[in-house]
């Protein structure tokens, strides 16, 4: 047996197989070949692979997500059989007597330089489906496969760490718990893990030979065991019922109100990434959703979300939850979360630099793309607008002129639109300290403590090294969440918490003390929190 220590990201015991998800080097060196036929056919096999895979690929997407999301898929499969692109590879191969690998990255970076200067928007979002296409039949060929996991026996997957663009492509299905060479306890892995409720441990370093093999997540003491001795195997599956019988008594929360012993009545809603998402804070009975996190239907696409793509989404969302409150944040890209087809450039410190509302305002045809998708769904349910990263009252004006304009365009149109709220996220020391000013331009205040607490403590939440000194309960976090809710209550607006803070049972009593109307969790902390409050006088 071999016993490894981690840090603990979210409690629980997972037993299972550990599969581990290995970053592929998709480096291409450039071969000689004599049989240029044989290799044309090894290009055109792989083809046919490719197209297969593409199309298992579109009927899932069809399935889960509809079809507007799903037709990127038969978009790359048109690519794939696009007489140009197959002529560009096949007559490489004959001319330069080179492999097919090579013929096909060249081709894609001469396509995607060729699409790049076009003036059509249409022709320059081709780049990515290009790159897409060559990528997939690349690993075809190499026999590497994707970077996802394989199989579909659920597993607990180790890797050295997942980007955000990383974790919406996994199938959740088969994730029994994270493990984790890298990253932090605030990271988006491990917010991940709390969403879909599962163990994850950090600064774990596995062995390379432990795919396959037994293994055990203790989320709670940060503990991996591998090939584990029966003993301990009987210990821990004897936990993992005990968890189990826990979770089954706070079912019995589902349809209770989230009220105080004291009678004060707190909005307890969750925070999601996606579709499936909302399906599992519905599962666990939150009251609406206080964040859903738009910038994923960035990171699942490889182009620019169409205005219609994100309405079928948004519109999707609100009639889902059927009336209850959605909050829905508008693009929060930068810092940890890139997306290549933004081509922004590398930082050397992005989390204070070109991200969030700062590109929204700078790229106002991405904004005003997501505004009028956001506004056309709020027809069809309780739709309300959040703004990130504000530091500025200049900033919330420019804003508010922007949907303005969005809102006379739709009237103009003949489009009808909700009565939205517009409010902002209070993330940084400059919006809890002018919170007085900012109060009187929006209808409520959703306080991010993620970035509230890295910023007024100086500490990168993404460095794991800092993890020792971070502390979330700092007398300097809790003064400034203490002003923002007085600063809100005078001006007449409603205050809440969206951040991993809002479910830190440990503060659940004090956030009340505060006059927090609202807390917006993880989903499979609603009933927990539900708990806390129900017994807090």
């Amino acid at each position: 047996m071999i016993k490894i220590q981690g840090k603990s990201v979210f409690g629980g015991v997972a037993i299972g197989p550990i599969g581990i998800l290995r970053k592929k080097d998709k480096k291409v060196i450039r071969n000689h070949v004599e049989q240029v036929e044989e290799e044309i056919k090894r290009y055109e096999d792989a083809s046919k692979e490719a197209e297969s895979q593409l199309q298992k690929l579109y009927d899932k997407a069809l399935n889960e997500v509809g079809e507007a999301d799903a037709d990127i898929f038969h978009v790359h499969q048109l690519m794939l059989s696009d007489m140009d692109y197959v002529e560009s590879i096949t007559n490489m191969i004959r001319m330069q007597n080179v492999n097919a690998e090579y013929a096909i990255a060249m081709t894609s970076d001469n396509f995607s330089t060729l699409f790049e200067t076009m003036d059509d928007d249409y022709m320059r979002a081709r780049v990515a489906d290009v790159k897409d296409v060559s990528n997939r039949l690349i690993q075809i060929l190499s026999g590497q496969g994707d970077d996802m996991l394989q199989g579909d026996v659920p597993v607990i997957l180790a890797a050295d760490d997942l980007a955000p663009s990383e974790t919406v492509q996994l199938d959740k299905s088969k994730i029994l718990a994270f493990v984790t060479r890298y990253g932090s306890a605030n990271s988006h892995t491990a917010i991940l893990a709390r969403t879909m409720n599962i163990p994850a441990i950090i600064s774990a370093d596995f062995p390379e030979d432990c795919e396959e093999k037994i293994g055990i997540v203790d989320g709670a003491s940060g503990c991996l065991y591998i090939e584990p001795e029966p003993e301990l195997l009987r210990e821990m599956e004897e936990k993992q019922q005990k968890e189990q019988k826990k979770q089954e008594l706070l079912q019995t929360l589902k349809g209770k109100e989230d009220v105080t012993l004291g009678g004060k009545k707190i909005n307890l809603y969750a925070n999601v990434g996606n579709i499936s998402d909302v399906m599992t804070a519905l599962k666990n009975d939150a009251a609406g959703i206080g964040l859903f996190r738009s910038e994923f239907l960035y990171l699942e696409k490889d182009h620019y979300p169409t205005e219609e793509e994100q309405f079928q989404v948004y519109k999707t969302v609100a009639e889902t939850m059927a009336g209850k409150k959605v909050i829905i944040r508008t693009l929060d890209i930068g810092a940890d979360k890139r997306i290549d087809y933004f081509n922004i450039e590398p930082e050397e410190n992005p989390a204070m630099g070109y991200r969030a509302i700062r590109i929204c305002l700078d790229r106002e045809d991405v904004f005003k793309t997501q505004l009028r998708a956001l506004y056309r769904a709020s027809a069809y349910g309780n739709i309300s607008i959040m703004y990130p990263m504000i530091i500025s009252v200049e900033e919330v004006k420019k804003i508010k002129e922007i949907s303005a304009g969005i809102r006379r365009e739709l009237s103009a149109a003949g489009i009808s639109f909700g009565n939205v709220e517009e409010g902002i996220m209070i993330e940084t020391p400059a919006a809890a300290l002018i919170s007085d000013l900012l109060a009187k331009e929006v209808d409520f205040f959703s306080i991010g403590t993620n970035d509230l607490s890295q910023y007024t403590l100086a500490i990168d939440r993404q460095n794991p090294k800092l993890d020792i000194f971070f502390d979330p309960h700092h007398p300097a976090i809790l003064r400034l969440l203490q002003m923002v809710a007085d600063n809100a209550h005078k001006a007449g607006i409603w205050v809440g918490i969206c951040g991993e803070l809002g479910a830190d049972i440990s503060l659940t009593e004090t956030f009340i003390r505060m006059g927090m109307d609202e807390l917006s969790v993880s989903p499979a902390m609603v009933l927990p929190v539900r708990q806390k409050i129900r017994e807090t006088t």
